[in-house]
């Protein structure tokens, strides 16, 4: 009850100090009253002719601008998935590109065994016939000694019986010792 007793004075006193102002500043109520009437038309001219069009433009602004906000979503999805194309393309191309190198690794394995077996082929090759050569060579050799060795033991033996031997003892001297020699 106390506070409403209160209030009643403030109340009162509010009252008095807007007569003692009124006094004080010469208000002329009449004026006072038509300069707020006209005050509410102009306001109410603003409203429904500029304030309502501001509105307009704010919320079209608005509008907009949540537009390009989910442009801007729809734009960062899309650059995640181009990115995520990106990489899977990547990784394909890697993969692709580390199967042509073991291709050619494998290739280069076989092309160097291919030129392994060349070359020991050619290797055998030269071997067999330096051998076959040699053989030759042993050969010639053999039957150059063997003349060699005839003609030694008719040249020897001439001396040794000191009688001249003629073509045909020289030719059966030469078949025995070669025949020697052979065995």
């Amino acid at each position: 009850m106390n506070d409403f007793i209160m209030l009643a004075s403030i109340g009162g006193d509010l009252a008095n100090t807007g007569k003692d102002l009124a006094k004080t500043y010469n208000i002329d109520w009449p004026h006072f009253i038509s300069s707020c009437f006209s005050f509410l038309i102009v306001c109410a001219a603003l409203y429904f002719l500029a304030y309502k069009r501001i509105l307009g433009v704010l919320e079209e602004r608005r509008v907009r601008i949540a537009e390009g906000l989910a442009n801007a979503d729809k734009i960062k999805a899309e650059l995640a998935r181009t990115e995520a194309s990106r990489q899977e393309i990547l990784a394909k191309a890697n993969a692709e590109a580390n199967r042509y190198i073991e291709e050619a690794r494998a290739a280069a394995a076989k092309v160097q065994e291919q030129e392994t077996q060349k070359a020991i082929a050619e290797a055998e090759q030269i071997i067999s016939k330096a051998r076959e050569a040699a053989t030759q060579d042993h050969a010639r050799m053999l039957a150059e000694l063997r003349r060699e060795v005839g003609r030694l033991v008719v040249d020897t033996t001439g001396k040794v019986t000191g009688k001249v031997l003629t073509p045909d003892d020289q030719k059966r001297l030469a078949e025995e010792t070669s025949r020697q020699l052979a065995a």
